[in-house]
């Protein structure tokens, strides 16, 4: 089997053609096509790295980690495919994999090509940048004038931007399209190709703008993850540079697609396209993720599959989840997952062998709510206080998203040997400091009242209700499925669910 694992980043349900989306997405609907769509898919661990450990691994880690690296038990499907003789290589622009908190994840693979010049990807070196003239080019709301943030390093690398064959996509698929001429002709061969885009900041070559909606003032393409206060034609600039973007990725995409089509590739290569999750444009008034509720703008995302054996052009409602994406590749080529994986593959539901895989699905951010979905109800549940109960991370690879964990943080360490799926490993048991600089925690700043939603009645989410039943049939699901993930005894007191 060749298979095309395409991973895009913070790619919005609502952008794509397929599930209804405005933005115009030719080649994303050309796949679509082509590829059987699911329409109840959801993300798991949240953010960037907490989800491709999810993918990696076929197993949640939000319950016990926040963002960090590989540990040395987890199951990989890198891994496991490279020691069972599939070539696996990886082309990605994504440098938070070459960070503290995702070093060990590229090297899973029999190789791999890093493009430079995503976000904050500290690329360009430049001592003094210009302030003055990046105070003038962009907009305040996106400005900043040091380095302890994202913004400045990004409109640093921004000055290397120029063209369109400069832009970190173009270059992805550049190198992946090079990969398939130079192995298209071989067997037994995973590739991801994977692009930061389109996340943030929204920058896209002028010729992908659909039009001019007005604005005249400096660069606004960066949103800030917070609650929406922005003039209606601010929200309109980002969402329309937000769009541009998803015009480019739905381009790089056309160009390997149009490879397949010149060398007849569809007839043996299996594709698999998603995301790690969504991303809110004002919706609910907020921009971004993490801090918010996650609603389904977040959580439920495109997910399609090109199989060569499949007819395309099904759609699938069952339930499904990022986990189910190792246990698919694995099935693709012929491995089988291990004890600890708990996602399903996928192609039981591509062939008529299942209807169904999962009963409930479980997704959040380390230290934030248990939210689940059943595919017709979503339930954010809350502990009565974001601070009380303790909270503890279980790694052997303490570090966060560019980090290490500090001393003060490793002193109050413990050991625990109470997991399964460590292997027989020890873990180190840590206090989740608040100040710890792992991506943010919901709670303080964002609303955390429980509720739940019914996705056939109200599938915008506007109408949050309460309902004593249907809240105890949702945490009997969570309390099985919080087992069958090993979840800390402390977060059944967290979470009222003893």
């Amino acid at each position: 089997m060749k298979t095309l694992f395409l991973l895009f980043d913070s790619l919005n349900r609502s952008a794509l053609g397929a599930w209804g989306g405005t933005i115009p997405t030719p080649n994303f609907d050309r796949l679509a096509a082509r590829s059987t769509v699911f329409d109840s898919h959801y993300a798991g661990s949240l953010p960037c790295m907490p989800a491709r450990r999810d993918m990696q691994t076929g197993r949640l880690n939000f319950l016990h980690r926040s963002w960090g690296p590989l540990e040395p038990f987890d199951d990989s499907f890198a891994a496991q495919l490279k020691t069972g003789g599939t070539y696996c290589h990886l082309v990605s622009d994504h440098y938070h994999y070459f960070e503290d908190g995702g070093a060990t994840y590229h090297t899973r693979y029999a190789s791999w090509d890093f493009i430079r010049g995503q976000e904050s990807d500290p690329w360009v070196a430049m001592v003094a940048p210009p302030l003055d003239r990046f105070r003038a080019q962009y907009h305040p709301l996106q400005f900043e004038d040091h380095r302890d943030g994202h913004r400045l390093q990004g409109m640093i690398n921004r000055t290397r931007i120029r063209d369109v064959g400069d832009f970190p996509v173009v270059k992805c698929v550049d190198s992946a399209i090079a990969f398939l001429q130079e192995n298209g002709g071989s067997d037994n061969w995973l590739l991801q190709m994977e692009t930061f885009d389109p996340h943030e900041p929204f920058h896209a070559p002028d010729q992908y703008r659909d039009a001019d909606n007005g604005h005249q003032g400096p660069v606004l393409d960066w949103p800030r993850y917070k609650k929406v206060d922005e003039t209606e034609a601010e929200i309109a600039e980002l969402r329309a540079n937000y769009a541009a973007l998803v015009r480019l990725c739905d381009a790089q995409l056309g160009r390997l697609l149009d490879h397949l089509d010149d060398t007849d590739g569809w007839d043996d290569t299996a594709i698999i396209l998603t995301t790690d999750h969504g991303f809110l444009l004002s919706e609910h008034d907020w921009w971004a993720k993490n801090r918010m509720p996650f609603y389904n703008e977040i959580a439920r995302i495109p997910l399609m599959i090109h199989h060569p054996d499949h007819a395309g052009g099904r759609r699938i409602s069952a339930l499904t989840q990022s986990i189910d994406i190792m246990p698919t590749l694995l099935e693709l080529h012929g491995e089988t997952p291990g004890p600890h994986v708990r996602g399903r593959s996928l192609l039981p539901l591509l062939d008529g062998r299942e209807t169904k895989i999962h009963d409930v699905a479980l997704y959040g951010i380390f230290g934030g709510a248990i939210n689940a979905t059943d595919g017709r109800h979503c339930y954010f549940r809350y502990p009565e206080s974001m601070d009380s109960h303790d909270l503890f991370e279980y790694t052997l690879m303490p570090a966060h998203n560019d980090s290490l964990f500090t001393t003060r943080e490793l002193a109050p360490a413990t050991l625990h040997r109470g997991f399964d799926f460590t292997c027989g490993a020890p873990v180190l048991r840590l206090p989740a400091r608040a100040d710890a600089k792992r991506s943010p925690r919901q709670g303080g700043f964002a609303e955390t009242a429980t509720v739940l939603y019914d996705l056939a009645t109200d599938p915008q989410q506007t109408s949050p209700f309460r309902d004593a039943g249907l809240e105890a049939e949702m945490c009997a699901l969570i309390r099985a499925e919080m087992a069958s993930h090993e979840a800390p005894a402390e977060l059944y007191t967290r979470f009222d669910l003893t």
